[in-house]
């Protein structure tokens, strides 16, 4: 499998663009805790080595990387709530960090470079989609790998508040310990309630107490 490469940004520079963002979130799957995206500016003469996908990376890898993104390039991080995940639906959650990264940013981009096959409606500037762009853009690969560990600690952090869950482990995604844990502990203020697995259990719960 090929890594990521400066290919996309180099032709829409070619195209007139100045100013490019890599764009991508992480947190859509998990039971619990914020959605969370990056916004990354690269300098084409100080790119880090061995930037790629996120999850193709050790924690270790991504933290060392993570420091050296924002030691080089210009980068804003940006969160949608449990409550508003809960409110707008997780896509559109994850579309509105997006647009919050982005207009973060220091420089407003030319063009941004958006993992996945869709562009926020309200993104700030145009955009360009590229399915697995997180494997195939250096700036989209920097965005998730400062997303993904931006995420992992705050998800750290909320396991010590509220520990039993495994969010340490599992940042929130709905694997066996964390399921069993909702079962026993029930839910926290930061489970996504609209999610299946959190909405049964609570279900069941009104039902016992009714």
């Amino acid at each position: 499998m090929s890594a990521p490469d400066f290919s996309f940004e180099t032709q829409a520079m070619l195209d007139g663009h100045i100013t490019i963002a890599g764009v991508d979130e992480v947190g859509r799957g998990p039971l619990a805790g914020p959605v969370t995206a990056a916004a990354v500016i690269l300098d084409p003469k100080h790119i880090p080595e061995g930037l790629n996908d996120s999850k193709k990376l050790t924690a270790k890898r991504r933290d060392t990387l993570s420091k050296e993104i924002f030691r080089v390039a210009e980068v804003c991080v940006a969160h949608a709530s449990v409550e508003e995940i809960d409110e707008i639906n997780i896509l559109r959650a994850a579309h509105l960090a997006m647009e919050r990264a982005v207009v973060g940013l220091g420089r407003h981009p030319c063009l941004a470079l958006v993992d996945g096959n869709m562009i926020p409606k309200d993104l700030s500037c145009p955009g360009q989609p590229i399915i697995k762009g997180d494997g195939k853009s250096l700036s989209i690969a920097a965005a998730s790998i400062v997303a993904k560990t931006t995420r992992d600690a705050i998800m750290w952090d909320l396991a010590q508040q509220f520990p039993g869950y495994g969010w340490e482990t599992n940042a929130g995604y709905g694997s066996k310990s964390h399921m069993s844990a909702l079962q026993k502990l029930g839910p926290t203020p930061h489970h996504r309630r609209s999610f299946k697995p959190v909405h049964n259990i609570l279900y069941q719960a009104k039902n016992i107490n009714d």
